[in-house]
């Protein structure tokens, strides 16, 4: 007899028992090409930027340079808030470091309670569940409300964590043109009037950062019976005049039934959650497994999203500074001859469309050598053939940063051929 080490040695298992095993890799091999031939051209990476340093809200060290942030979704400014980073230092020094645990297990700390008080105290809703992530928050309540037999209606340009929690339940997904009422209306009316039916929606769209005709939509969907949906991650903080979203500045409150965000824009940490009035959704903590089968966050995450989320619910002056920065921006950057995703300034999200990848590369690393990062988006995050260049502002960027930016992408512009 021989032993494993002779068998091994003489006769190596993975020669015998895989001979020819595919490469479940070899389907990206297009995309691996396409980007090492970007890198080949000396053009950095837009994907793989590192943060040296944090200087503020505003500013960071990238590459040894000192560099203006325009793509961080930090509407707010409040990363480096002092009662936010006290909060979360107490609560390290109090708790530790995390919960090792799930919320229906050992991971429920008063830390997580206070913060899901807090968000019932800033949207005036009766319920609040945390999740882990934003992501996770989509993925989790969109799976677990809509099942077989049910119907999930949902805008095309939708973004992906919205898509992933229709994959992962088992209801009938149905999609409508984007920010169409009449394409929503008629796609409600052709399903069964006894079927349950979940309307999906956004308040602000993150790639052109337009927002959706909420008001007219939320209409549509209660005169076909439909319960609502609506994802805030992009609008909570300055739409309304509380800051609750676009819902609440369409006037459209009463009527969603349940609201998600995230804690990662503009409360300034990490985390998502959703907000209801509806009497059974304590339920959702026992059956949503996105909840129960994760770790819960850290007991500073939720302490400083806990402390932000308060303070948020008395900064109008900071959306004030935060609008007109944006119209700002939007202005000039129009002005400059820039292809901009909307007419107007709808967000503190700017879009500048390109024409291709190269262009759209060649812009990015562009500013970034001037010293001023943006977020480069292409296929498939956005539709296809798009290119664009995503800005983010926050309501701490000062004057004279707002009109550095501009004068950036004059040059950058100029330089690359995108402006005259």
């Amino acid at each position: 007899m021989t032993d494993a080490g002779t068998l091994r040695e003489d006769r190596p298992l993975d020669a015998l028992e895989h001979p020819s095993a595919p490469d479940l890799l070899a389907k990206f091999d297009p995309l691996i090409a396409e980007r090492q031939a970007l890198l080949d051209t000396g053009v950095r990476d837009p994907f793989a930027i590192v943060m040296e340093k944090v200087l503020s809200p505003t500013e960071a060290i990238i590459g040894g340079k000192h560099t203006i942030l325009l793509g961080t979704y930090n509407y707010m400014g409040m990363t480096f808030d002092p009662d936010v980073v006290a909060a979360g230092k107490r609560a390290l020094d109090e708790f530790g470091a995390g919960t090792t645990g799930s919320r229906v297990l050992n991971g429920t700390y008063q830390g997580h309670r206070e913060c899901e008080d807090a968000l019932k105290d800033f949207y005036g809703m009766d319920h609040a569940i945390v999740f882990s992530t934003g992501y996770q928050a989509n993925l989790g309540m969109i799976s677990t409300l809509a099942g077989k037999g049910d119907y999930i209606i949902l805008d095309a340009d939708s973004h992906a964590s919205i898509y992933d929690g229709c994959w992962l339940g088992n209801a009938e997904i149905v999609r409508f043109r984007h920010n169409s009422v009449e394409d929503l209306d008629k796609r409600l009316g052709r399903l069964p009037k006894e079927a349950g039916k979940l309307v999906v929606l956004e308040g602000v769209y993150s790639m052109l950062g337009d927002i959706a005709p909420l008001k007219e939509m939320v209409a549509v969907a209660k005169k076909h019976g439909a319960m609502i949906l609506c994802d805030e991650a992009h609008g909570m903080g300055f739409f309304g005049a509380h800051g609750r979203g676009v819902f609440e500045e369409a006037g459209v409150e009463d009527d969603v039934d349940f609201v998600v965000g995230t804690f990662s824009k503009s409360v300034g940490t990490v985390g998502g959650f959703c907000v209801s009035n509806h009497p059974k959704f304590e339920v959702l903590r026992l059956v949503c497994r996105p909840y129960v089968f994760t770790a819960s966050l850290p007991p500073s995450v939720v302490a400083t999203a806990a402390t932000s989320i308060r303070k948020l619910m008395h900064a109008g002056d900071k959306r004030e500074r935060l609008w007109a920065n944006s119209r700002r921006l939007h202005q000039g950057l129009r002005d400059l001859g820039f292809t901009l995703g909307t007419k107007s300034a709808e967000s503190a999200i700017i879009a500048v469309i390109l024409s291709d990848q190269t262009q759209a590369v060649g812009m990015w690393q562009a500013l970034l050598e001037l010293g001023l990062y943006v977020n480069m988006a292409r296929p498939p995050a956005t539709p296809a053939g798009t290119y664009l260049l995503r800005c983010s502002l926050c309501a701490e960027h000062r004057d004279e940063q707002v009109g550095q930016i501009i004068d950036m992408f004059a040059q950058a512009g100029r330089a690359v051929g995108c402006i005259a």
